[in-house]
């Protein structure tokens, strides 16, 4: 393998303050308390979806009706869209030092998200931008995982074949559709990791 095609949110990067959607501030930009209802109502829409990633605003105007809120103002959903304050995301603490070996060893990297436009400018910030031959993001290709566009985007991006290449994400369903696709494959499973560095895990007999 000479080439790793990485998802971002799970495998790269994490939420700040927990949540991937709405944003960590949407509560103070609104004034008023996300019920899990509005939530949940955006991510069905999100999914729900034809093609690629939804418009942000097509996006936050869901949950703002969930809400209650029918009519949002134009200048409520500039705001909603318009950069943090602070960072929204963060890296994981082993991320960096996994970068630099996969560098050093000559690995072409790429990453494949389903996402909304921009990450090359939220990488350059994190300081992992210049890793990454470039990004497959489904806003901008206009179709999401598991479509094979997005695999070959990621695999065009680092000019390699897909039998040369290691697709990670935290969903095993994306990954098994890597693996049929022809590339090798790894699902990471973040929470399983952190709950074995705080307790001893003993494995069942067959």
């Amino acid at each position: 393998m000479r080439g790793v095609l990485f998802d971002a949110g799970g495998v790269l990067t994490r939420p700040v303050g927990g949540r991937w959607n709405p944003r960590y501030d949407f509560e103070s930009i609104v004034g008023r308390p996300l019920p899990a209802a509005a939530i949940e109502a955006g991510r069905h829409f999100l999914d729900a979806y034809p093609g690629g990633t939804a418009p942000r605003r097509d996006y936050h105007r869901v949950v703002l009706a969930a809400m209650g809120v029918a009519d949002p103002s134009p200048e409520l959903l500039d705001e909603l869209e318009a950069p943090a304050a602070g960072p929204h995301i963060e890296l994981y603490p082993d991320v960096l030092p996994v970068l630099d070996q996969l560098r050093a060893w000559g690995v072409r990297m790429s990453v494949v998200s389903d996402n909304w436009a921009g990450m090359a400018a939220t990488f350059a910030e994190l300081g992992i931008g210049h890793y990454f031959a470039g990004y497959a993001v489904s806003e901008e290709l206009g179709c999401r995982k598991p479509d094979p566009r997005m695999y070959a985007e990621g695999a065009r991006l680092v000019a390699l074949e897909p039998a040369e290449c290691l697709f990670v994400d935290d969903d095993p369903d994306l990954v098994r559709a890597a693996r049929d696709l022809g590339y090798h494959g790894l699902a990471l499973d973040r929470p399983a990791m952190a709950l074995d560095a705080v307790l001893p895990i003993v494995a069942g007999t067959r």
